[in-house]
């Protein structure tokens, strides 16, 4: 069956960095996008990044030029590069793959939570 393991969270100061890891397995990964979603306590889920099967990618204004999404094939993993984390990038961070008309599927979240 399809699944996504999300690592990499934790907690760490405003300013550093944290790289999130999205392991997918279950279906044929190279041939689809991937999208990695946040949301804050009170919030609404945001979409962060995505990135294509091509490798073409999306970021939301609020982390262009801090986050990198990125995949290995060979590894069916998605990657999440943090830097220059703020108090406001903490959340639970979801990967997500919509595989098809109701096949859209998450992973089980990973903590970021940036705090002095």
């Amino acid at each position: 069956q399809v699944q996504l393991v999300e690592s990499g969270g934790g907690l760490v100061q405003p300013g550093g960095s944290l790289r999130l890891s999205c392991a997918a397995s279950g279906f044929t990964f190279s041939s689809y996008p991937i999208n990695w979603y946040r949301q804050a306590p009170g919030k609404e889920r945001e979409l962060v990044a995505a990135i294509s099967s091509g490798s073409s990618t999306y970021y939301a204004d609020s982390v262009k030029g801090r986050f990198t999404i990125s995949r290995d094939n060979a590894k069916n993993t998605v990657y999440l590069e943090m830097n220059s984390l703020k108090p406001e990038d903490t959340a639970v961070y979801n990967c997500n793959a919509r595989l098809g008309v109701l096949r859209n599927y998450w992973g089980q979240g990973t903590q970021v939570t940036v705090s002095s």
